[in-house]
């Protein structure tokens, strides 16, 4: 590969020479058309005046460092702006892109191309996005020096780069967005906690364009590891309520309750009026309650049996709530009129037999809390008991949430 690569900046002011070898103008930028070729340079863009002309891939003969770029054919067309073309120069030197490998935002120092021949023409195709220092000095040292100087020059240097299929570019317009073939796929199979830390580091417009593109079960999923409430409540507002209710559907009640609770009412009751029943009942009656009470902290996902339910009901009741398996911990007991009668630790039921009673693994204390109570009050239970799971009752008894210790870390990281 040594001899078959150039560098974007290497690219830059090479002259383009005519059948004769006479000099037409100097390269200006290249484009790449992701609907066509996801990292064929397309175009090249040379000038020599005012004006500047499109050179295909196809009329390119040979690609020669120090020399330059050898036509095969000479009919060009004056280059008029495509909205279908991603320029490297315009488009990715000194942008911030996404690097799905390593799960940072970087910024384009310059571009890697491979030159392949065919028998025919050179074709260059972009191969790596450069980040590093060994880039940064190349950009610097580049038209004070021979192109073949500054390579060797750099070869101490440590190279760091990113390799094209892997680099997520940014692009806020959604119509261009569509146009040049861009999705954010990849970023929906990273960890949403990763995801987080990504947007927290874009601008309002960037955050914007990744959530109404990617899938809303994984939007609600990083949305919820953005640490700074009124970020998330931002990003939601943002978003055509439509999309974001999708997204708020998607959560657990009670973070969906504390996003919406961050937002003028008039915008939350927009996106409220855009769910479904059962999930925008669940966010409204949290809502209600106050934000540094009991009330105000539970989650309404939970899973209650009657309390003469056997081991064998609820591990039939577990499978029928899949969903809730990764962060449930305790299941809760509740007599005839739903008050709340036993908490049962979920790990119980793997050294009882089938027909064993749920009541006789139940904890001995049941520590529960009113939906009133204050929200330092509820930090202390969990401190002095230990608590994976505190459950919260209304007036009457009833069982009608649950706090876990997931919202309690939560709690303290913003304090």
């Amino acid at each position: 590969m040594a001899d078959r690569f150039l560098f974007f900046t290497e690219l830059l002011a090479m002259p383009v020479l005519d059948r004769k070898g006479r000099r037409i103008g100097k390269v200006r930028d290249g484009a790449i058309v992701p609907l066509v070729h996801p990292s064929r340079i397309d175009r090249l863009l040379i000038g020599g005046g005012d004006a500047w002309l499109t050179v295909r891939y196809d009329q390119v003969r040979a690609i020669v460092l120090g020399k330059g770029i050898s036509l095969s054919e000479e009919q060009l067309v004056p280059y008029h702006d495509d909205e279908y073309m991603l320029r490297i120069g315009r488009d990715l030197l000194d942008q911030q892109i996404i690097d799905v490998t390593g799960r940072k935002v970087v910024r384009v120092n310059d571009i890697t191309m491979g030159i392949q021949n065919d028998g025919v023409r050179d074709t260059l195709s972009v191969l790596e996005v450069d980040i590093g220092v060994r880039s940064i000095v190349r950009r610097l040292l580049q038209g004070a020096l021979p192109s073949q100087w500054i390579r060797r020059l750099q070869e101490p240097i440590p190279p760091n780069s990113i390799r094209w299929e892997f680099a997520n570019v940014l692009e806020p317009d959604p119509l261009r967005r569509l146009r040049l073939n861009i999705s954010y796929q990849k970023l929906e199979e990273m960890h949403p906690a990763d995801l987080a830390d990504i947007v927290e580091e874009l601008s309002p417009a960037e955050r914007e364009a990744i959530f109404e593109t990617i899938d809303s079960e994984a939007a609600a999923d990083a949305l919820s590891e953005v640490e700074d409430p009124k970020m998330q409540a931002s990003i939601l507002e943002a978003l055509e309520p439509e999309k974001a209710a999708d997204i708020v559907e998607e959560m657990a009640p009670d973070e969906a309750a504390d996003i919406l609770s961050e937002m003028e009412e008039e915008t939350s009751e927009e996106i409220l009026d855009e769910m479904d029943s059962a999930p925008k009942t669940e966010v409204r009656e949290l809502l209600e309650f106050e934000e540094d009470t009991a009330g105000g902290m539970m989650n309404t996902e939970y899973v209650a049996l009657h309390e003469n339910a056997s081991v064998m009901d609820a591990l039939a009741a577990l499978r029928g709530n899949e969903d809730l398996l990764e962060g449930l911990n305790t299941l809760f007991l509740v007599d005839a009129e739903e008050r709340l009668s036993a908490s049962i630790p979920l790990a119980r039921l793997f050294i009882a037999s089938a027909n064993a009673k749920l009541k006789d693994l139940a904890s001995e204390t049941l520590i529960q809390v009113s939906v009133d109570e204050r929200q330092d009050r509820v930090t202390e239970l969990f401190d002095k008991y230990n608590l994976l799971t505190l459950p919260v009752v209304d007036d009457e008894g009833k069982l009608a949430g649950a706090i876990t210790a997931d919202d309690i870390i939560s709690l303290l990281r913003q304090r």
